[in-house]
């Protein structure tokens, strides 16, 4: 887009204003829309859109956005030092949400091209992404980036149509009544695709029959429409809603139901599936397509696209060819240890300007201390031309301060005539190329980022970047992450801050990375248990406050180093750091030169115990306590940042009592000691159930701990939930056994018939407790439960594989994930997820994974 910002106040019916009139640039042209303050890429030419949220408020950001370069805004309120932004032009709007989709909506009726709408419960980003393969050699396609489709995705999506466009692809979102309303508005589809429906986003509606009337709003001025009729609920709101509107609603049938399009047949091979379907139940015309997929839902997904196919024309012999050449949709991009101190993130599937600059973004995540190096295909099939596609690429790498480019193909290579002339870049017309010339190029302590289209394959350059390691991995999904602190923060009240533990290693999950994103999303507080994992956060480049839950004399040292925080939770504790620190101010006296960082007062946090009875000050310790905390001699050692406590039952229900007891006398303690400190510290003594169960007791701060890894003790949120953690191992090895012969250690495992036994390479010194075997646990192989067979070893398990005749070795095992939830491990073991997640060794690699 390319508007100049006072018409764009025009199109919005908002206000023009110049902070100061004679400086203004009413003139300026807008490029780029900003909602994220951490994402500031084009500056100069960028409306950042102050949006407002339950929690978070956009406007809070006006200042750091000035300073960053930023100088147009749309803001629904002005800013109260309006004399700090001399040459900024705001659009002053009632609501910058509807302001924002207003031009959107604007934006789309400047241009006549079809757009296909896509909804549903899931498959829309696949569905999507498979109109693209099907369809891209005939029309130059827009489509939604990634799974943009909610109410701030849908007008970013639309805001990419240019000119150059013949087809529209979007999909389309929606969380509760109301809000489909707005997103038709701003697609206007005339082709519309309803998937399916399910439970997803349940939460937001009274009944599926009410979600199911909300999504079909979406098509309520399409000229096409395509679902599957085997879904009565579907069929029947289609019927009661759209029919008789003039529409053409081409419908399909997988269980002989009437319909337009019959699927009569399927044939599955281990990796395709031939379908045959019926077009013309009058004249029999048949067709068969074979596609290189066998589950059901993607089965699903390319009936949705063969119908439309069909309906627009292609010939079945051209739709059969494409279908078979159809690719998975890479949904998530990987992070993983590289060589020589590398770290390697993997987005090689894709490559297009907005997924290059998610992928840029998250590369920035990773911190500014490592070098940062950007592998990038050819951009295919933009629709731009060449000098304006590479342009907007080459500002993205110099404002992203990438080291260094390798580019490959012919295309890409436009940016030699672009870059600046130190910028350090060099070329190659095939991936074959560059790994004949990798030798001789060095990778050392440095972020390399892969970024290209698919038939570059730049998995092998992965491949050749990676370290070798272990087979078994976790991979940890910082997508679903995110989704989970999000939920979490949606329990909030506004203003309500979050600490977020981080201890034993993120709960296994890997300190640093997930630290890392935990700051980019801004949370107020982390805790650690002991200081060494706070340092390891400090030498990650955290900057976020970090609370020590477990602080021990010998490091008090590394708690001044390194600016951690502790939680003294006894006298003993507290005088014990008090001289240390008045050692150390007299130290800080004698010397010649003054500290760099003042040494008085330290931040700590108070723990009291009010019922969990495991740390903290008891009420009798209150007085002393206080004594302990007031200045002496004219120095005031301590500051108290937190006072908190801890329950100890917050998810059951039977002992709510108990738990209402330990809120009173945690009030009760606090108060005595504010009005003996004569100010009053943060309160927080919600966990995770917590959070849920009480939210009148939220205070001033939260403490969110194995929700945020997909785990709701309370059990009211965990459908919303999402899974973060997935250990996988690999099958090493199958082995024929015969009847009555033994497996493993002890002979436990006996053969009661002829058996096929995999040999998986995970053991105890995994993570995977010996009480797993002789059949108390079945890992999930190809989707099915495989028995462990006698003991676990130390490196290795056996599972039983006799019937799961698909099963091959280095095909991967599940030991828990979202197929398999780590609760079911646990149960089976007698133990908790907590224990489950914290002994994964340090051998097993973390495998980090952004949807």
């Amino acid at each position: 887009m390319r508007y100049p910002v006072q018409q764009i106040a025009e199109i919005t019916g908002g206000q023009f204003l110049g902070a100061a009139p004679n400086t203004s640039q009413p003139h300026t042209v807008i490029e780029h829309l900003l909602l994220d303050s951490r994402q500031v890429i084009f500056p100069a030419s960028s409306l950042y859109i102050a949006l407002q949220g339950r929690r978070h408020d956009g406007h809070e950001f006006l200042r750091e956005l000035y300073e960053s370069g930023v100088r147009n805004f749309l803001v629904s309120k002005l800013p109260a030092q309006t004399a700090h932004f001399p040459q900024a032009n705001f659009i002053l709007v009632k609501n910058t949400q509807i302001a924002f989709q207003t031009l959107a909506t604007w934006h789309r009726q400047q241009f006549s091209l079809p757009i296909i709408g896509i909804t549903g419960s899931n498959g829309k980003t696949i569905v999507k992404e498979w109109l693209f393969q099907l369809l891209y050699e005939d029309f130059h396609i827009v489509r939604s980036p990634k799974s943009y489709n909610s109410q701030t995705g849908v007008p970013l999506s639309v805001l990419q149509i240019t000119e150059e466009h013949q087809l529209g692809i979007f999909e389309a979102g929606i969380s509760q009544p109301g809000e489909m309303e707005k997103l038709e508005r701003i697609l206007a589809p005339s082709i519309g695709i309803f998937t399916n429906i399910g439970e997803a986003h349940q939460e937001g509606f009274p009944d599926l029959e009410t979600k199911v009337q909300e999504k079909l709003i979406l098509f309520k001025n399409c000229k096409k429409l395509v679902y599957c009729v085997d879904n009565e609920l579907v069929a029947e709101q289609v019927e009661a809603n759209l029919k008789g509107k003039n529409q053409q609603i081409l419908t399909w049938s997988a269980l002989g139901k009437p319909a337009d399009f019959q699927v009569i047949a399927k044939h599955q091979t281990d990796h395709s599936t031939q379908m045959e379907v019926i077009w013309d139940k009058h004249s029999g015309q048949k067709a068969s397509i074979i596609v290189p997929f066998t589950d059901a839902a993607s089965l699903e997904n390319a009936t949705h696209c063969w119908v439309l196919l069909h309906h627009l024309g292609i010939a079945d012999e051209l739709i059969a060819e494409r279908m078979a050449r159809l690719e998975p949709v890479a949904m998530r991009l990987e992070l993983k240890e590289g060589l020589n101190g590398c770290t390697i993130i993997n987005d090689s599937y894709n490559s297009d300007l907005t997924s290059l600059g998610i992928a840029l973004n998250f590369l920035e995540q990773q911190g500014k201390k490592l070098s940062r190096t950007l592998i990038l295909s050819d951009i295919l099939q933009s629709g731009q031309a060449a000098a304006q596609l590479y342009g907007t690429v080459a500002r993205l790498l110099v404002e992203k301060r990438i080291d260094r480019l390798i580019g490959i193909g012919k295309k890409v290579a436009y940016l030699k005539k672009i870059l600046p002339m130190d910028f350090d870049a060099r070329f190659y017309q095939t991936t074959q190329a560059f790994l004949e010339d990798f030798p001789q190029l060095i990778f050392r302590d440095e972020v390399v980022l892969l970024k290209g289209a698919r038939q570059f394959e730049f998995e092998r350059i992965a491949n050749q970047l990676a370290i070798k390691f272990h087979k078994t991995v976790l991979e940890v999904n910082l997508g679903a992450l995110l989704n989970n602190l999000r939920v979490y923060q949606s329990q909030l009240g506004p203003g309500t801050k979050m600490m977020v533990m981080v201890k034993a290693g993120a709960y296994g999950s890997g300190s640093s990375e997930v630290a890392k994103l935990l700051e980019f999303q801004n949370v107020d507080y982390l805790g650690v248990a002991y200081a060494d994992e706070g340092v390891e956060l400090r030498k990650a480049g955290i900057q976020l406050p970090i609370m020590v839950m477990n602080p021990e004399e010998a490091t008090f040292e590394a708690l001044l180093r390194y600016r951690l925080e502790p939680e003294i939770y006894s006298l003993g504790l507290l005088r014990n750091f008090h001289d240390f620190l008045k050692s150390q101010n007299l130290e800080e006296n004698s010397a010649e030169t003054k500290p760099e960082t003042k040494l008085l007062p330290q931040s700590i946090h108070l723990k009291l115990d009010t019922g969990m009875h495991r740390l903290g000050f008891e009420e009798q310790d209150l007085d002393e306590l206080l004594q302990l905390l007031l200045p002496a001699d004219g120095l005031a050692f301590f500051t108290v940042k937190t006072i908190f406590s801890h329950l100890a039952a917050s998810e059951a229900n039977e002992h709510d009592d108990f738990t209402k007891e330990q809120f009173t006398r945690f009030q009760r303690m606090y108060d005595q000691l504010t009005a003996g400190m004569g100010y009053f510290p943060i309160r927080h003594i919600l966990n995770s159930g917590g959070i849920v169960r009480f939210p009148e007791h939220q205070m001033e701060m939260v403490r969110l701990g194995i929700g945020l890894y997909g785990l709701d003790s309370s059990g009211l949120l965990q459908s919303r939930l999402q899974t973060v953690n997935t250990l996988k191992a690999t099958i090493s090895q199958i082995k024929n056994v015969g009847m009555g012969e033994t497996v493993g250690y002890g002979r436990l495992g006996k053969a009661l018939r002829p058996m096929r036994i995999a040999t998986l390479s995970l053991g105890y010194a995994d993570g995977l407790l010996r009480r797993a075997g002789n059949g108390q646990f079945s890992v999930l192989i190809n989707g099915h439960r495989a028995p462990i067979i006698g003991n676990v070893c130390m490196d290795m398990t056996m599972a039983d594989v006799t019937d799961i005749p698909t099963a091959q070795e280095g095909d991967a095992a599940i030991i828990f994930g979202k197929d398999l939830p780590v609760q079911m491990l646990a149960a089976s073991l007698g133990t908790i997820p907590y224990e489950i997640f914290t002994t994964i060794s340090e051998r097993v690699k973390r495998v980090y994974i952004q949807e």
